[in-house]
C-alpha cells in the first residue's frame, strides 16, 4: 500500500508540467477570423467546412491561424472554410453552445442545409456534444475528429487528485489570462475536469453517435518524447502514466472513435505531434502515406476530397 501511494504521488508530481503546458497555452490565445471561399476544385464539397480548434487556443493566436496554412491550402482547392469561434478555455458544454451559434450563422449566411465539421483535440468533444445534446444532428453532415481525447486522459486524472484549492488557484490564473486574450466565457477548471477518463466515460454514454451523421476519427503519434521540443515533457509523462503511443497530448487509444481511419505518423525520425497535426510550425513535415497523402496539408485535402466524394 505504501509503494502504491508513493507511486501515485510521484505521478501527480510528474504531471505538474502537463498542467503548466495548459496554462501556458492560455497565454497565447487571440481573436477569431474568417476566410473567403476559393474556386471549385478537388476540395469542393456539398456542405461548407467548419474548423473547430482544441483547448488553450482560439481560431487566431497572436495573428497566426491555429490551423497554419491548412485553410488557405483547402480554399485554393475549392473548399468553403469557416470557423467554430469557440473559446480557448471553456467547459465542453459552453464550447458546444458557442459552436452551435457559429454553425447556425454559417447555415444562415450560406443557405446550406448542413455543415461538415473537422475538429482537433477538445474541439471534437464540443462538436459531439453539440450534435448529440443540443439537437444539431440534422444540421451536421459529418464530423471528423483528429486526436480528440474521446476516452479521456489518465494523466489528467492524476492532476485532478491534487488538492482542489491548488486546481482552483491555477484555474483563476488561466481564466484571467484567457479573458484578457479574448475568451468570452473562460472556465479553465471545468475544462480540465472534463478531460479525465471518468468524466469521458459518462460523456460517451450521454452523447452517442447520432443517426444520419457521418463520423470518422484519426490520431497522431510521436516516435519519441524528445521528438518535439515543446511537447517532449508532456509526451514523456503521458507515456509513463498511460503507456502506449501519444502525440504529446493525446494517446492513440484515446483518439480512437467511430470509423477510425488511421494514425498520422512522420516519415522521418520525429513523428507527428499534437501541434504538427494542425500545421502549427508551418513546416512541410513528410508523413507516412495516409489517405494517399504524404504531408499534413495534403492529408486535410484528402479528408475533404473524400467527404465530397461521399456526397457531403
Amino acid at each position: 500500500m505504501g509503494n502504491r501511494n508513493k507511486n501515485g504521488m510521484k505521478k501527480r508530481l510528474m504531471a505538474a508540467p502537463a498542467l503548466a503546458m495548459f496554462l501556458i497555452s492560455a497565454c497565447i490565445v487571440g481573436a477569431p477570423t474568417a476566410h473567403s471561399a476559393g474556386a471549385d476544385g478537388e476540395c469542393a464539397t456539398k456542405y461548407p467546412i467548419v474548423l473547430v480548434h482544441g483547448a488553450g487556443f482560439r481560431d487566431m493566436n497572436l495573428g497566426l491561424n491555429y490551423w497554419g496554412r491548412i485553410p488557405e491550402y483547402l480554399e485554393e482547392r475549392g473548399a468553403k472554410i469557416h470557423y467554430g469561434n469557440t473559446d480557448g478555455w471553456s467547459s465542453i458544454e459552453q464550447g458546444a453552445a458557442d459552436l452551435k451559434a457559429a454553425v447556425e450563422a454559417v447555415l444562415a449566411g450560406t443557405g446550406s442545409e448542413k455543415v461538415n465539421i473537422i475538429a482537433h483535440s477538445k474541439g471534437g468533444l464540443e462538436a459531439r456534444y453539440m450534435i448529440s445534446s443540443l439537437h444539431m444532428a440534422g444540421r451536421v453532415a459529418s464530423l471528423t475528429t483528429i486526436s480528440t481525447p474521446h476516452h479521456g486522459s489518465k494523466t489528467l486524472d492524476y492532476i485532478l487528485e491534487w488538492p482542489d484549492f491548488l486546481l482552483r488557484g491555477a484555474s483563476v490564473i488561466g481564466d484571467v489570462v484567457s479573458r484578457i486574450a479574448g475568451d468570452r466565457n473562460p472556465d479553465f477548471y471545468a475544462g480540465i475536469q472534463s478531460l479525465g477518463k471518468g468524466y469521458m466515460q459518462e460523456f460517451n454514454e450521454e452523447n452517442p453517435d447520432m443517426p444520419g451523421v457521418y463520423y470518422q476519427s484519426f490520431a497522431g503519434q510521436l516516435y519519441a518524447p524528445a521528438s518535439d521540443l515543446i511537447l517532449s515533457w508532456p509526451a514523456y509523462i503521458i507515456k509513463d502514466t498511460e503507456g502506449g503511443t501519444n502525440d504529446g497530448m493525446v494517446t492513440v487509444e484515446s483518439a480512437i472513435w467511430t470509423n477510425f481511419r488511421g494514425v498520422l505518423r512522420g516519415a522521418g525520425y520525429r513523428g507527428i505531434s499534437h501541434l504538427d497535426e494542425v500545421d502549427f510550425r508551418r513546416e512541410d513535415i513528410e508523413i507516412e502515406p495516409l489517405l494517399g497523402a504524404t504531408t499534413i496539408r495534403g492529408f486535410y485535402a484528402a479528408v475533404v476530397t473524400d467527404l465530397g466524394q461521399l456526397g457531403y
